[in-house]
């Protein structure tokens, strides 16, 4: 196990197995879901020639898109339920502490720190605080946002009489204005997830040279090393 202590630790156990596997699938998902998804906004070229059953492209893309939703919605679920379940660290980016000042005062290091206004990081077993509430917004929000939306817009292909159309379509569209509008927002949300993973792989990378922890091997291994014995500072 860990070396547990105030004054050092080498490592510890911060992701659990279901947390790395959600990882994962939901990253690969996606990826998949991205791909397509500009695809469905921005069609291929239509085929000119032929049967329309020898050329069915944009059907195939549907079907990964679906598909990859589906896979991405019970990942996203059962993350959530491992929230409830797991260790602590896995509840993290459900539960930020948005009403501690000590909170916001390491989110504001934080961003210092990746704008290259701070030359010494803090020390963190679980994820900082700026992760947290980005990963707060964009994972768990963001996330929500897309699959309600995505359900709405395919329960108007599923038609009236599928449990899309009534638990998503029927109050969702509307609230949003007309089916467009829900389009509209599923795009730029799409847009905004893929910057946001772009930093956060950029932040990942940079940690695992910077900083003292290790940050992409933990979400393979579960195990968070440390490059010094400096007391963690979000350990209570």
């Amino acid at each position: 196990m860990a070396e547990h202590s105030a004054a050092q630790q080498t490592a510890v156990y911060v992701y659990e197995a279901p947390v790395r596997i959600c990882h994962w699938i939901n990253f690969f998902a996606i990826v998949a879901l991205c791909i397509t998804g500009y695809l469905i906004g921005s069609p291929l070229p239509s085929v000119s020639s032929g049967e329309a059953s020898d050329h069915y492209m944009m059907g195939y893309i549907r079907f990964v898109h679906f598909a990859a939703a589906y896979i991405f919605i019970i990942g996203f679920v059962f993350r959530a339920y491992w929230a409830i379940v797991g260790n602590s660290h896995s509840k993290e980016i459900y539960t930020p502490r948005i009403f501690s000042g000590v909170f916001w005062r390491d989110v504001w290091h934080e961003i210092k720190w990746y704008g290259f206004m701070t030359s010494e990081p803090k020390k963190y077993t679980g994820h900082n605080p700026l992760a947290i509430i980005s990963m707060h917004l964009m994972f768990v929000w963001g996330s929500i946002f897309m699959i309600i939306s995505g359900l709405a817009l395919y329960g108007e292909g599923a038609g009236m009489s599928s449990w899309q159309y009534t638990f998503f379509s029927s109050w969702f569209i509307p609230l949003m204005g007309q089916s467009q509008d829900v389009h509209t927002w599923h795009h730029l949300v799409m847009w905004l997830l893929i910057v946001f993973a772009i930093i956060h792989i950029y932040v990942a990378v940079r940690e695992d040279i910077m900083s003292r922890q290790s940050i992409i091997s933990s979400m393979i291994s579960g195990w968070r090393m440390f490059k010094d014995n400096r007391p963690a500072d979000d350990l209570d």
